[in-house]
C-alpha cells in the first residue's frame, strides 16, 4: 500500500510482526522537497523512509450478515482490523542527487536538449 508521509506524522500500516519501539523502514516511490522530485529507480536508490513502531491499534468495525432466502440460512459475523501505529522518524535522500533543471523555453521557442557550460 502507498501512504503519503512527513516527518513526525503517525500513520496506521498493517500488522508488520515487529515489536513495539521498533525501529522500521520502508521503499520510497516518490520523493518530492520543494521543488526537487525524485521518482526514479536511479534517483532513489539511496532514498530512504524510517520510522518507530509505538503501538497497536484496532481499525472500525466491520459488521456482516449473509442469508440465503427460502431457507433459514443466517449468518452473522464482525471483523475488527489490526494495525501497527508508525512515527515517521526520518526521511533522508541520497547527498548527491542534484536538483533537475527544467526544460525552459526560450523566446524562439526551442526547448535546450542539455546545457554546455564553457
Amino acid at each position: 500500500k502507498q501512504e503519503k508521509v512527513a516527518k513526525g506524522q503517525q500513520i496506521q500500516v498493517e500488522l508488520l510482526g515487529v515489536a513495539t519501539g521498533a525501529e522500521v523502514s520502508f521503499t520510497p516511490i516518490m520523493l518530492v522537497d520543494g521543488e526537487t522530485v525524485l521518482a526514479t529507480p536511479d534517483q532513489l536508490a539511496k532514498a530512504s523512509v524510517k520510522g518507530k513502531v509505538i503501538g497497536e491499534v484496532t481499525g472500525k468495525k466491520i459488521d456482516g450478515f449473509m442469508y440465503k432466502r427460502r431457507t433459514n440460512q443466517r449468518r452473522r459475523f464482525g471483523h475488527r482490523q489490526r494495525y501497527n501505529l508508525v512515527e515517521i522518524t526520518s526521511i533522508a535522500k541520497a547527498e548527491s542527487c542534484q536538483k533537475p533543471k527544467a526544460a525552459v523555453r526560450h523566446e524562439t521557442g526551442a526547448i535546450p536538449i542539455h546545457n554546455v557550460s564553457a
